[in-house]
């Protein structure tokens, strides 16, 4: 078998784990080149997979410069990093796996589907939930009729206290100006598996949405700026950084994404805790992104779901399919399906195939992580028979519901998709233009 090859942009936690799959089969696939402009994480993709430093790059844009070098490209740059490189790698002629979002905002993930169109280049996004044993079983489940015509869904995205902490109030996607807003960042994942489920367009949308709790308004008295500092009720406190970054050296996700370093002392750390946000005190920093909120949305066929994203759990997603025949029921912690017939009035357990309980971004995201790359070099060898593999520009009108989700929310009206749709594609063509 031919050896695939491949160039990464971004080696953070994502652009590691997406080319660690390489590593487990060196035989089949190798990574030729990086960009990254983090020295720590750039020397890791160096060393692990014997690059030469001239294929080392501190910036994306001289190795997309260069001639096309491999066969496919990783994306796994910040949010608003997504765009300028895709396009590049586009005008290469790369497949391109590219990080979710596509981009962050509407009218560049219509103009990256447009563009990647013209050019006849599979994009694959990121939507690793797709490519889990979970939601491919419940896809086969509805798929197979074990419930009829489905008529409403009920979704729930648990994210957890301490995730929420870690990653949409202290780190890279409390703010929806750095990166992008939460129900994109978050949840484009779950707008995504709701019209994969139902297989119809979604038609309208309506959210509710809020920073409520993790504001200024909520501090202890006498707490600190900097939880290092020493706090009043930092025994107590579940958000103690010291407690969940310095003193808990088995969280690697969080020490090492905190420091920016694969292999983080507690020293590195102790300086994030006292220099970065990482070490405030989750009430006094400068989030604005929700810590809360739920999607009314309608689909073709008149197929309704709700969604609900809350922080004030310990997390997990939780999923209700009902039918005209009977209701599905799963929680990506459990290895099986219950299902109830209406028929006969009983209750079956269902097992997943290949189940792979936990949804965690250390765990693979349930399988996910694993999955979509066995699906995206399967493609690039013209072997993919799935269902999961979607195109650009699929993803990227299911990133329109996200979008249409938060507008909802900022501006309290019911969202007609096609007319949202139209006004995107009214402003899009500027985008590519100026490129």
């Amino acid at each position: 078998m031919e050896k695939k090859t491949v160039i990464l942009v971004g080696a953070g936690l994502r652009g590691q784990t997406y080319t660690n799959y390489i590593l487990r089969h060196p035989d089949e696939y190798a990574v030729v080149a990086v960009a990254e402009p983090i020295e720590d994480r750039r020397n890791y993709i160096k060393e692990k997979h014997n690059l030469p430093d001239e294929m080392c790059f501190e910036d994306w844009q001289p190795l997309l410069a260069m001639p096309r070098m491999a066969d496919a490209c990783f994306i796994c740059t910040m949010d608003r990093d997504h765009f300028a490189p895709a396009m590049a790698a586009i005008d290469r002629g790369y497949e391109i796996l590219l990080e979710k979002p596509a981009a962050a905002t509407p009218e560049e993930c219509m103009a990256l589907a447009d563009y990647a169109d013209a050019a006849g280049v599979n994009v694959l996004i990121c939507h690793v939930l797709r490519y889990t044993p979970f939601f491919m079983g419940l896809k086969n489940l509805i798929d197979t009729g074990t419930v009829g015509r489905v008529m409403q869904i009920r979704h729930t995205e648990d994210v957890g206290n301490v995730h929420q902490s870690h990653s949409f109030i202290r780190g890279n996607w409390g703010n929806s100006l750095r990166s992008s807003p939460m129900i994109l960042q978050k949840s484009c994942h779950d707008m995504d598996i709701l019209q994969w489920l139902v297989g119809q367009p979604c038609t309208r949308v309506q959210s509710f949405g809020s920073l409520s709790y993790f504001t200024p308004e909520s501090r202890p008295d006498g707490a600190p700026d900097r939880c290092i500092d020493g706090c009043p009720v930092g025994d107590t406190c579940p958000y103690n950084a010291v407690n969940l970054y310095l003193k808990n050296e088995r969280n690697s996700w969080f020490r090492t994404s905190s420091t920016q370093k694969v292999a983080p002392t507690n020293a590195d750390v102790e300086e994030t805790l006292r220099t970065t946000n990482y070490g405030r005190c989750v009430f006094a920093c400068d989030n604005d992104v929700v810590d809360h909120q739920v999607v009314n949305l309608e689909f073709g066929d008149h197929i309704y779901a709700n969604f609900s994203m809350a922080a004030f759990n310990c997390g997990g997603r939780e999923i209700t399919i009902m039918g005209t025949e009977g209701t599905i029921h799963g929680r990506m912690s459990d290895t099986y399906f219950t299902v109830y017939r209406f028929a006969d009035k009983q209750e079956e357990r269902i097992e997943i195939a290949d189940a792979m309980p936990g949804e965690m971004i250390t765990g693979g995201h349930g399988g996910g992580d694993e999955g979509i790359m066995n699906a995206f070099f399967a493609r690039l060898r013209g072997e993919y028979h799935g269902k999961s593999i979607c195109s650009l520009r699929e993803a990227c009108e299911n990133h329109l519901i996200a979008f249409a989700a938060e507008e909802s929310r900022i501006t309290g009206r019911v969202i007609n998709m096609n007319e949202y749709a139209a006004e995107i594609a009214a402003h899009k063509a500027k985008i590519v233009t100026e490129q």
